[in-house]
């Protein structure tokens, strides 16, 4: 039996909680277009995400290993996936618009910069006398500007609640950004779970990542309660399997674990502040997302232990300061004689009037690792062909 966008439309109507963001009650786009036959305008809006460039790009941006240190570490785009699935899983448990919360959860890190934060962090200072960097930013500029996939408008002209939850992504309040979307309310639940779904995917893929890489050890990972119960339960079913299996079956108990906690906390607030409607969790005055108060202590002991053990890492260190260095030289250079970069990137300034830090800005942030360091060797090395 097909269904139609209407019969769709319905469905979630019966079925979603009353505070769910229904497809039928977006409030649009800024330019607008004909509803799909059997798509809602989040499935759209979602398909357009997976379908652009900005998309493809994150699978050669770092998450924390640079891509050319080995295939088995999670980069930008594996780590947006895992983000995504955990915000389908608890959007679902509560009776959420799946769809909204996985099309924000997709196109959160469209923005990042090569060589993750730590190129933001440098982009943002170069670019701090004309008006700095934030990636949250950088993703809404990107599906709202730099695409270019439709005749009739520029970027992908997605509804506003995927755009109001990409800006509104973590501590938004100041952001200039989000001015467009009344600073004064929270975004809609959906996009409000992208938040701590990021982090949850986040915290497990690196404690993973940074101990297939030798740089944690159980010593630095104990002193974590969060690890060590989700290890001791891990080791309890491994039964003295390959470590491998023991470090996975910790890893997805990790997940769990904070998952379910976020899902519990998220129902208890919904019940406790009578969230009725989509308006209640705008006007809440508050996130509704949130770790419980004991969960929280939890997740950021090992945040904690993460920064001194892992993202402080000398190898991490060597390869972030490097990185630095090189994003700096292009920008320097771009700045010094934009006439470096191609044509169609130039004309953005040239013939649009877009100012030359912006496409400068924006030209870096879409490179992937590979790309800058390509770059970068073709702009200092007399012996690169260019």
């Amino acid at each position: 039996m097909q269904r139609n966008r209407q019969e769709l439309e319905e469905i979630e109507a019966r079925t979603l909680a009353p505070c769910a963001m229904l497809s039928r009650q977006s409030r649009g786009r800024r330019v607008a277009e004909s509803e799909h036959p059997i798509r809602t305008c989040f499935q759209r809006d979602r398909d357009r995400i997976i379908h652009s460039a900005a998309f493809r790009r994150l699978e050669y941006k770092t998450q924390v290993f640079v891509n050319h240190e080995g295939d088995y570490y999670r980069t930008r785009l594996t780590h947006t996936m895992e983000a995504a699935q955990v915000t389908r899983t608890i959007a679902r448990a509560l009776g959420l618009n799946e769809e909204l919360a996985e099309a924000v959860a997709l196109a959160h890190d469209l923005g990042h910069t090569p060589f993750g934060h730590a190129g933001e962090r440098v982009l943002d200072e170069l670019m701090k006398p004309y008006g700095g960097f934030d990636h949250n930013a950088q993703s809404l500029r990107t599906v709202d500007w730099i695409e270019l996939r439709y005749p009739d408008f520029r970027g992908l002209n997605l509804t506003l609640e995927v755009r109001e939850g990409i800006i509104k992504h973590s501590h938004f309040q100041d952001r200039p950004a989000a001015q467009e979307f009344d600073p004064s309310t929270y975004p809609c639940l959906e996009a409000q779970i992208v938040d701590l779904a990021d982090e949850i995917a986040y915290l497990a893929h690196d404690v993973d990542d940074g101990s297939k890489a030798g740089m944690l050890i159980a010593d630095d990972l104990n002193r974590s309660r969060l690890y060590r119960e989700a290890n001791a339960e891990a080791k309890e079913v491994s039964k003295g399997a390959d470590p491998r299996v023991e470090r996975y079956q910790t890893v997805r108990r990790i997940i769990d674990a904070m998952a379910t906690d976020l899902t519990d906390s998220i129902a208890g607030a919904i019940e406790r502040g009578g969230i009725r409607s989509v308006e209640d969790v705008r006007r809440a005055g508050r996130a509704l997302a949130e770790f419980s108060p004991a969960m929280a202590v939890q997740v950021g002991e090992l945040k904690q232990i993460m920064r001194e053990r892992l993202y402080r890492h000398y190898r991490v260190v060597r390869m972030t300061e490097k990185a630095g260095r090189v994003l700096e030289r292009l920008f320097e250079a771009y700045m010094s004689e934009p006439r470096q970069m191609p044509g169609h990137v130039l004309a953005l300034h040239e013939h649009d009037g877009e100012p030359l830090p912006r496409v400068v800005a924006d030209y870096i942030a879409g490179m992937t690792d590979r790309f800058a360091l390509d770059e970068y060797k073709k702009l200092f090395d007399p012996d690169e062909r260019v």
